[in-house]
C-alpha cells in the first residue's frame, strides 16, 4: 500500500539572496489545513508577501468585522511575529481585506483569494469571514517569526458540510474556571466549530446561578466529598463545589458570540437532578433527605413528575436561563432517568391516571410520563421562542412535537428521529465520547472512564447512516463530541482529552466525505499540532507513535503486519523480544507472522527514539481455525467477527479496541473446528471485566468436545459467583478449563453472561455484557 505523507516545506524564492545574517528567508503558506477546504484552486498570478506595512481592512462602521480583523492581527502577530495595522480605510495594495457578500453554497461559506496586491476574505456572512481568517492563520507555520511569509496566489471556495458543529463540556462533575471556558471556545473556533454545548447541572453539582432559587448554588453546588477512582467506596473527604454567576455567564456568552459560536445550555431533567433535590427536597418523590452526589453513575432519586411544584420550578429556572443564553436551541437532557420512584410515588401514579397514560409493548406508562414532562417543557420554551433538543431517551414514550434529538447510544436515535421528520445531532459514544482513552496502552495515561477512541476512529465516523433516504438524511443536521468529566478534574487534563481528536472531528463536521483521507490528514495534523504547541495547548501525541494495521490471511494461517508513522520516520524492529535500536532490522514491507512472536519496534527522528511499539502474537491449536458462534454479538462490538477470537492476538484492557466481541444479555457459545482430531487438555477463554461499562465476568464456563461435530461430551463445567465491587479496575479474567487429555476435532465453549447487574452497581437490575477474546487450545 502506498502511503502519502506531505510535510510543510520551506522554499527559497527564485532570485532571493541572503545579504546579511538578519535577513529573513521566505516561507510559503500551505492551504491544506484542518478542516480541509472544499476547493483550493491555484491562481495564475503573482504571490502575496506579508510584511509589517500590510494592513487589515474591514468595512467602515462594521464593528463585527472590526473584531474579526483584530483577531486576525493577533493570530498573525503570534505566528509571523509582526504587528499589522487594522483600519477601515480603503487600501488596494498590500492589504488583507475582510468583507461579506459572497454568494456561497450555504451559510458560513467564504471565498479566499490571493494575488500580488491583496488577500480578500469574502464571507457569505460574518461567520464565513471568520472561518476564512482561521484558514489563513492555519496556512502559515506556527512559528514563522524568522521568515517572510509568502501566500501563493489562490482561489479557495469553502463551506461547511453540516450546520451544527460542536463539542460539549460537562461542568457538573468538575467545575472549570471562566478563563478555561474561553480557552475551550478558542479551541472550537480554531477548528471551525459553531456550537458549544454547556452541560451545566448534574447529580454531583449545580453550576449556574438562578436568582429565584438561591439554594441551588448555596447547597446544590457543593458536595461533601468525592469518590476516589471508579466508585471505589473510598472518598477524598474534601468538600468540592462552585458555580458560575450570571455575570460570568454573560461574559462567556459574549466571548462566544465574538467567535461565532452559539452556546447551547443544558439543564438536565427529570433525572440527574440530585443536586437540585438536595437544595429543594420537596421536588422529589420521597421528600428526602437527599445529598449532592459523591459518586458517579445514575441515581434513583429524580424530579417528581406528579408534583406541580416541579413544573413551576422548571419554568422559573428556564425563564432565567433563556435571558442569559440567546441560543434558539435549549438542551433539556432527558437521559438516564430511572422510573423506580415514579412507580411507587402516589403523586406520579395519580398524574399517570389523570393523563390517561398507558404502556405499550415497548414502553411502560412511566416512560409515557417522562414524555409528558419533556413535552410540557417544550411547550413552555416554544412559547418563549425557543426549541428543545434532548438526549435520545426523549424518544421513549413518544417524541415531543418539535424536539430535536441528540443521539448518543449509537446512531439509532438519530435514525429514528430522522424517519419521524425530526432533526438530529449525532454524538455516538463509539466515535465521539472524548472521555474515552486515546490509546489502548493506558499505563502512562491519566485516569479515564475506559474505552478506546483513537484519532483514526474519530476521523472514520460518518454521521449520515446509509439506511436513511436522501430526504431523511437532511434531518441529520450535524454532530458533536462530548467530554464528560467524572475523571477529569482540571483544565490541562480536559485539553489533553480533546486534542488532537477535535481536529479529526472538525473534518467530519466540515469536509465533504469524498475529500476525507486519513493518511493525507496525518501530515496536516502534524502541522496543526505545531500550532497547538505555540498556543500552549496540552495535547496528546499518540499519533506520533508507531501505528500498525493487520490483515488476517486465514488460508495461510498468518497475519500481515504493517507498521507506519505519520511522517514516514524510519522504523527498526526485532522479533526475538530484544530491545530495538537503529542497528536493528529496518522495516521495509509488511511482516508475515505465522508463529508465536513478540515484535518490538522504534522510529527515529533526528536521532531521537520514539516510544516503543510492542505487540505479541500467540499461536496455538485454535489459531485461524474455523469458528462458529451461535448468538450474535452486539452490533457495536462485532468488529471482524468470530475470527477475532482465534487470530493470535489477545485483547487488552479496552473493550473497544477491536479485539473483543461483546455479547449483551446472552451467553457466548462457540464451536471451533480444529480441522482434524488432536489431543487437547486445556481450553482457555479470555474475558474482560469493566464494571463501569456494564461488562461483567462470566458466571459459568463449559467445555465440550466431539469427533463429528454432532455428539458432544462435556469435559469441564464450572460456575462462578457474580462479581462484587471489591475491585473496580478493568482486568482480563481468563476462564481456564483443564481436564484429562481427550481426542477431539470440535470444541464447544459456553461462557455464561451475568443475567442481572447486582444491586451495588448503578445499572442494577439491567442486563449486562460478557466480552470474549482469544480462545487458546492446547
Amino acid at each position: 500500500m502506498n502511503r502519502i505523507f506531505r510535510t510543510i516545506s520551506y522554499f527559497l524564492l527564485t532570485g532571493a539572496a541572503l545579504t546579511g545574517c538578519n535577513e529573513k528567508t521566505p516561507v510559503e503558506a500551505d492551504y491544506d489545513v484542518i478542516p480541509l477546504p472544499q476547493s483550493i484552486a491555484k491562481a495564475e498570478t503573482e504571490n502575496f508577501t506579508l510584511n509589517s506595512n500590510t494592513k487589515i481592512v474591514y468595512p467602515k462602521g462594521d464593528d463585527v468585522q472590526k473584531q474579526t480583523a483584530e483577531y486576525l492581527a493577533e493570530y498573525l502577530k503570534l505566528s509571523a511575529g509582526i504587528e499589522l495595522n487594522v483600519t477601515d480605510e480603503d487600501a488596494t495594495d498590500n492589504s488583507i481585506v475582510l468583507k461579506t457578500g459572497y454568494q456561497g453554497e450555504k451559510p458560513e461559506s467564504y471565498n479566499l483569494t490571493v494575488n500580488s496586491k491583496q488577500i480578500v476574505i469574502n464571507g457569505m456572512d460574518a461567520a464565513g469571514t471568520f472561518h476564512g481568517i482561521q484558514t489563513l492563520r492555519k496556512s502559515i507555520p506556527a512559528d514563522a517569526s524568522k521568515h517572510t511569509v509568502v501566500f501563493p496566489a489562490v482561489d479557495i471556495k469553502d463551506y461547511p458540510r453540516f450546520e451544527y458543529r460542536g463539542m460539549m463540556l460537562d461542568v457538573g462533575r468538575h467545575l472549570f474556571p471562566v478563563e478555561f471556558i474561553k480557552k475551550y471556545i478558542d479551541i472550537l473556533a480554531l477548528h471551525n466549530m459553531n456550537r458549544f454545548h454547556w452541560h451545566l447541572t448534574d447529580d454531583q453539582g449545580w453550576r449556574i446561578e438562578i436568582k429565584k432559587y438561591p439554594e441551588l448554588t448555596r447547597i446544590g453546588s457543593q458536595r461533601a466529598q468525592t469518590v476516589i477512582g471508579k466508585n471505589s467506596g473510598k472518598y477524598d473527604e474534601k468538600p468540592y463545589g462552585g458555580f458560575y454567576t450570571q455575570d460570568e455567564i454573560k461574559e462567556v456568552v459574549a466571548y462566544a458570540e465574538k467567535h461565532f459560536i452559539t452556546i447551547v445550555p443544558e439543564i438536565d431533567l427529570p433525572g440527574h437532578m440530585l443536586a437540585a433535590l438536595t437544595a429543594y427536597p420537596n421536588l422529589g418523590c420521597t421528600g428526602g433527605p437527599y445529598k449532592v452526589g459523591e459518586e458517579w453513575g445514575v441515581f434513583d432519586d429524580v424530579l417528581c413528575a406528579g408534583n406541580e411544584d416541579t413544573y413551576t420550578f422548571l419554568e422559573n429556572v428556564y425563564a432565567e436561563l433563556i435571558e442569559l443564553f440567546p441560543s434558539k436551541l435549549i438542551h433539556v437532557g432527558g437521559d438516564e432517568c430511572p422510573k423506580t420512584r415514579w412507580k411507587e410515588c402516589p403523586k406520579c401514579q395519580a398524574k399517570i391516571k389523570e393523563l390517561g397514560l398507558k404502556g405499550d409493548a415497548k414502553h411502560a406508562k412511566e416512560d409515557m410520563l417522562q414524555s409528558y414532562v419533556i413535552s410540557r417543557m417544550e411547550k413552555f420554551l416554544n412559547s418563549k421562542g425557543r426549541e428543545i433538543i434532548g438526549w435520545d431517551e426523549i424518544l421513549e414514550g413518544g417524541l415531543a412535537p418539535n424536539a430535536k434529538v441528540m443521539s448518543w447510544r449509537g446512531t439509532e436515535g438519530g435514525i429514528a428521529a430522522a424517519k419521524m421528520n425530526h432533526d438530529a445531532v449525532m454524538t455516538p459514544g463509539s466515535h465521539l465520547y472524548f472521555d474515552f482513552y486515546q490509546t489502548d496502552d493506558t499505563t502512562d495515561e491519566p485516569l479515564s472512564i475506559g474505552g478506546f477512541l483513537p484519532v483514526e476512529r474519530v476521523y472514520s465516523f460518518e454521521p449520515v447512516p446509509g439506511e436513511l433516504t436522501a430526504e431523511e438524511g437532511k434531518h441529520i443536521i450535524g454532530t458533536q463530541a462530548n467530554l464528560w468529566t467524572e475523571y477529569i478534574a482540571d483544565s490541562r487534563h480536559a485539553e489533553y482529552m480533546v486534542l488532537p481528536r477535535a481536529a479529526a472531528l472538525s473534518e467530519v463536521q466540515w469536509t465533504m466525505p469524498e475529500k476525507k483521507d486519513y493518511e493525507r490528514f496525518l501530515p496536516r495534523l502534524a502541522k496543526l499540532m505545531e500550532l497547538y504547541k505555540k498556543l500552549d495547548y496540552n495535547y496528546a501525541t499518540h499519533v506520533m507513535n508507531i501505528a500498525s494495521s493487520m490483515t488476517q490471511d486465514v488460508a495461510k494461517g498468518a497475519i500481515a503486519l504493517s507498521l507506519f508513522t505519520f511522517d514516514n520516520a524510519p522504523i527498526y524492529y526485532t522479533l526475538d523480544g530484544s530491545e530495538p535500536s537503529d542497528k536493528s532490522t529496518k522495516y521495509e514491507k509488511p511482516l508475515e507472522i505465522n508463529s508465536s512472536t513478540k515484535i518490538r519496534a522504534v522510529a527515529y527522528r533526528k536521532g531521537i527514539k520514539s516510544k516503543e511499539y510492542t505487540e505479541s502474537f500467540g499461536f496455538n491449536k485454535a489459531t485461524f481455525r474455523d469458528i462458529k458462534i451461535e448468538n450474535e454479538p452486539h452490533k457495536s462490538y462485532t468488529y471482524d467477527g468470530a475470527i477475532t477470537l482465534v487470530n493470535g492476538k489477545r485483547g487488552g484492557l479496552s473493550h473497544s479496541n477491536g479485539e473483543w466481541l461483546g455479547f449483551y444479555n446472552t451467553d457466548f457459545v462457540a464451536t471451533i473446528d480444529l480441522s482434524k482430531s488432536v489431543d487437547i487438555s486445556n481450553v482457555t477463554t479470555g474475558t474482560l471485566v469493566s464494571i463501569g461499562s456494564w461488562i461483567f465476568g462470566a458466571t459459568g464456563y463449559t467445555v465440550s468436545v466431539s469427533e463429528d461435530g454432532i455428539n458432544f461430551k462435556q469435559v469441564y463445567n464450572e460456575e462462578y459467583p457474580v462479581i462484587d465491587n471489591s475491585n473496580p479496575n478493568n482486568r482480563v479474567q481468563d476462564l481456564v478449563a483443564k481436564f484429562p487429555t481427550e481426542k477431539a476435532r470440535y470444541v464447544k465453549i459456553i461462557a455464561k453472561v451475568t443475567k442481572t447487574i447486582p444491586d451495588w452497581h448503578p445499572g442494577k437490575g439491567s442486563p449486562s455484557f460478557v466480552f470474549v477474546d482469544e480462545i487458546i487450545i492446547e
